[in-house]
């Protein structure tokens, strides 16, 4: 009635897609309208947004359902793999992604599937994905950040999240040729539903240019 978008926004993300995408993008924004309410609910895992009530979800592009409204949020981004100076000099380098299997690395519990994440790795035609073994198994990126720095082993990381330990050295990229590039983060909702005006709003604030 006052011109102005109001109401309640539900999203399911990821803590990635939270810290790197979403938060940054809406955080200077909302002030300007207290009228949305937004909730933004971290989850590594795959959520059936419609059956629990979601307004939106954030996924990588290629993981998208065909049934629903996808816009890129986001620039494509790329994993990468990383370890310790102190690691490298005692356990060696790896130099193809097979290396990984003699190698302590650092796992990543997927919360739905409940299965470890296969490390995916992909140079010219060659596509691999690699069950890795270690000592330490998180359910989310950030601490296995630290875990990386502090020598127990390989990650398998969003790049985004070590430029601060790759610049000042604590930790190596390893294996930066076989690396791949994903689409980047799309906000997806049901193709059947009337947007409100808040999902409008953060449909906006979070749209990728080009």
């Amino acid at each position: 009635m006052r011109g102005t978008p109001s109401g309640s926004v539900r999203i399911s993300l990821s803590d990635h897609a939270l810290e790197t995408v979403v938060w940054p993008k809406l955080r200077d924004v909302l002030p300007n309208h207290p009228d949305i309410k937004l909730e933004l609910n971290g989850d590594n895992g795959f959520r059936d947004i419609v059956k629990e009530r979601f307004d939106a979800g954030v996924r990588l592009g290629e993981s998208l359902d065909r049934d629903m409204i996808a816009v890129r949020i986001g620039p494509d981004w790329r994993l990468v793999a990383v370890a310790s100076p102190s690691y490298l000099a005692r356990c060696g380098t790896p130099r193809h992604p097979r290396d990984l299997q003699e190698h302590n690395c650092i796992n990543q519990r997927q919360i739905r599937s409940g299965n470890l994440y296969a490390w995916e790795f992909e140079r010219g035609e060659e596509e691999l994905r690699i069950r890795v073994h270690g000592n330490l198994i998180f359910n989310t990126a950030y601490a296995q950040i630290d875990a990386a720095a502090k020598g127990y082993g390989t990650a398998y990381l969003p790049e985004s999240t070590v430029t601060d330990e790759l610049r000042d050295g604590r930790l190596v990229q390893v294996l930066d040729e076989w690396s791949p590039f994903f689409p980047g983060y799309h906000l997806y909702y049901p193709t059947r539903r009337e947007n409100s005006s808040a999902l409008s709003f953060v449909i906006d604030a979070l749209r990728h240019p080009g």
